[in-house]
Order: structure tokens, then sequence, then C-alpha cells
């Protein structure tokens, strides 16, 4: 059973950065979206970026501009960059992929563990 794998969270101030990476736990046939969600809390997990299997990006508007969304398609990995982070940026980050493990199974969609970010000062 495959597992992403997530890393990167933290405390940060507000204004600065992190970057959050996610890696599978081993090789697939083929991939997918890849995405970042958050969850607040109190909060339903929302969608905040994601990379379609062309390539073509996607972010919400209360990210558009200071986040951006790297795959990186020979390792089954995928960075978020997070600049000027504010404190509403505040969430546990889950990494979510549309994989084919192998080449007779279906693609299924996995989540990673969650990793916590806090913008506080």
């Amino acid at each position: 059973q495959v597992q992403l794998v997530e890393s990167g969270g933290g405390l940060v101030q507000p204004g600065g950065s992190l970057r959050l990476s996610c890696a599978a736990s081993q090789g697939v046939f083929a991939i997918g979206a890849l995405a970042w969600y958050r969850q607040a809390p109190g909060e339903e997990r929302e969608l905040v970026a994601q990379t379609s299997s062309n390539g073509e990006p996607y972010y919400s508007e209360s990210v558009k501009g200071r986040f951006n969304i790297v795959r990186d398609l020979p390792n089954v990995a995928v960075h978020l960059y997070m600049n000027n982070l504010r404190p509403e940026d505040t969430a546990v980050y889950y990494c979510y992929g549309y994989l084919q493990i192998t080449e007779m199974s279906p693609a299924a969609g996995y989540w990673g563990q969650g990793t916590h970010v806090t913008v506080s000062s």
C-alpha cells in the first residue's frame, strides 16, 4: 500500500515562508492530480492548490499569488511553497494524490497524514 509522507510544517511568523513536501513511499505506474488541502480547527477540509495530470495549476482565491505548487514526477512528489503567510493560513495541511499503483490496478486517491502549519507572532 503506497503512503504519502509529508514534511515541512511548523511555526512561522506572519509574512514568513514555508515549504511543504509530500512524497510517495514507492514508485507508481501513473500519476493523476496532486494537491494540497488544509483543515483549520472547526472548519471543513478545503482545497488549497492542485496540479492536474497535464500540469495545469489551480489555487484557491485565498492563496492565489502567495502559494506555488510544484510537481516532481520522477520522485512522485509535490511541494507547496507558501509565502507571505497569514494567521488565517494556520491549519493542518494534507497532501493528496490520485495515483495508479500498477498497470493492473485502478487509480485511486491517497492522502497524507497531515502536517501542522501555525502562523503566529
